[in-house]
């Protein structure tokens, strides 16, 4: 029992290792191999650069907030799609048609989510010009 909990502890502590060499991995690869010399390049001349890149046009472009929305609406459904592969899962040795009634009520909460973005006028794109100053 208690290698058992010692092994537990060597499993968990091997993740969390793993998953702080994932996240802070690319960080260090980056300053490690980014080149010195473009930076000060940058700061003196006070070229916006994009992706290592000088930019064509202005720097600054202004997007409308709808595409945000429609961008965070795309995201809160693709998270709850991926949830519903599981949930299928698990209510499938359900016998009868409760899991199939407890994944129809959690879509009709989501298309409840449609119907207020689409009373708020969220799906309506409205074309708008600025004017250049």
């Amino acid at each position: 029992m208690e290698q058992q909990a010692l092994l537990d502890l060597l499993y968990i502590a091997a993740f969390t290792l793993c998953g702080l060499a994932f996240g802070f991995g690319p960080l260090l690869i980056v300053y490690l191999f980014s080149p010195r010399g473009t930076r000060q390049l940058v700061n003196k001349t006070r070229i916006p650069i994009e992706c290592g890149m000088l930019t064509i046009g202005p720097a600054w472009i202004r997007y409308g907030i709808l595409y945000y929305l429609y961008a965070l609406m795309f995201l809160a459904f693709d998270v709850d799609v991926l949830f519903l592969f599981p949930v299928a899962a698990a209510y499938n040795d359900f016998p009868g048609y409760r899991g199939f009634v407890e994944i129809v009520l959690f879509v009709a909460i989501l298309s409840l989510a449609i119907v207020y973005a689409w009373n708020k006028g969220v799906f309506k794109w409205e074309r708008k010009v600025y004017q250049q100053q």
